[in-house]
């Protein structure tokens, strides 16, 4: 299965986490690799978007919240590419796809 293109990306999770340095568990670094930084927080939700239309999600565990899903793939930035696992939750109270996280992939 997919997750929908048009699941709910909130843009603090970008902004405020994935490209915030932060003192534990820090993926800035690890997305500047390829190019990804706060000035282009819209670049990466592309990215992340693009890796869920090619790759199908797994459903990982049900939660009291919902079921979480995992998609790993590619993920394209303009030095090149990581491969990552991103995590998306399908909230039972709202029926809506939401991004949880991205990490690397072992």
């Amino acid at each position: 299965m997919k997750i929908p293109k048009d699941a709910y990306i909130p843009r603090e999770k970008l902004t405020e986490y994935l490209l915030a340095p932060r003192n534990k568990n820090d993926k800035s670094r690890f997305l500047a690799q390829i190019g990804f930084t706060r000035n282009n927080p819209e670049s990466l939700e592309a990215s992340i978007r693009k890796l869920i239309a090619e790759n199908d999600a797994q459903c990982d565990r049900t939660t009291e919240y919902g079921t979480l899903y995992r998609v790993q793939g590619g993920l394209q930035g303009v030095h090149g590419i990581l491969t990552v696992v991103t995590i998306w939750i399908l909230l039972d109270v709202e029926g809506q796809y939401r991004f949880v996280t991205l990490k690397p992939a072992r």
